[in-house]
């Protein structure tokens, strides 16, 4: 179900502070149609039985990005692959709106013919705000990773907005906010295992973000792995190793 047009949160003057498109993309893509969007996602199935990570990726990238590095690492952990393509982005129609987007991961979920209880929802940077709704209307999910995510995006979405020049009222930004991403509503929703990644020294998303996030998660199976190295966009390539090793301790956690 889209909520184009519906809210505030999608007009230019906030949606296009957050996100910003990218035009690179994948050769072969998996294609999703929802509502008269199709998007160019990426797909690939090593163990038909197995997991699968959805993943959501940040504002300045594109799933072509993480082909086929990250797919290869997964696939190493015997993970199936499903990168959602934001709207606008790598090929895909649409704009990129912030609200409009929230079903596309249960669309893309639907499309790939994968069962929410083998499916792991992981989101980083904004990708956190798709993978957190998708385990908010995917309850059974298998599990959520979380990595540099976004606790209260009222934060972001104030942060360089200039709300009077767009004759915005904050007030109306910020009960949307809550309408559409309250994550702490949300995670408290979800009782699946929760595994959170975030650097110390990410000065665009503090960790505090993290700490809240895996305070509200209602899950006991939860835990915050906290990155001494690198930023918020070399999160991964300082911690190559340790980041693949939690992901692949978690996963590990879902199978016993």
């Amino acid at each position: 179900m889209s909520h184009e047009g519906q809210s505030i949160l999608d007009s230019f003057a906030i949606s296009g502070c957050y996100l910003f498109p990218q035009n690179r993309r994948v050769a072969e893509p998996f294609l999703v149609h929802v509502d008269d969007v199709e998007l160019q996602c990426y797909r690939r199935i090593v163990n038909p039985a197995g997991y699968t990570v959805v993943h959501f990726h940040g504002n300045g990238e594109a799933v072509a990005d993480y082909v086929p590095d990250m797919v290869d690492q997964l696939a190493g952990m015997g993970l199936n692959s499903l990168f959602v393509e934001f709207r606008q982005y790598g090929g895909s129609s649409g704009k990129a709106q912030l609200v409009a987007m929230l079903g596309d991961g249960a669309a893309a979920l639907e499309a790939a013919g994968i069962a929410p209880e083998q499916a792991i929802a992981f989101g980083r940077s904004i990708g956190s705000l798709y993978a957190i709704e998708l385990a908010h209307r995917q309850s059974s999910i298998a599990g959520l990773i979380i990595e540099s995510g976004i606790a209260d995006p009222a934060e972001r979405f104030l942060t360089y907005t200039d709300l009077a020049a767009a004759g915005i009222d904050k007030a109306t930004v910020l009960a949307e906010v809550t309408r559409y991403f309250d994550h702490q509503q949300k995670l408290a929703g979800y009782a699946g295992p929760v595994l959170i990644m975030h650097t110390e020294q990410d000065g665009l998303i503090d960790i505090s973000h993290a700490e809240r996030n895996l305070q509200w998660a209602a899950t006991s199976q939860k835990r915050l792995v906290r990155f001494a190295r690198g930023d918020h966009n070399s999160i991964m390539a300082w911690n190559y190793d340790a980041y693949f090793a939690a992901i692949g301790n978690f996963v590990a956690g879902l199978q016993q």
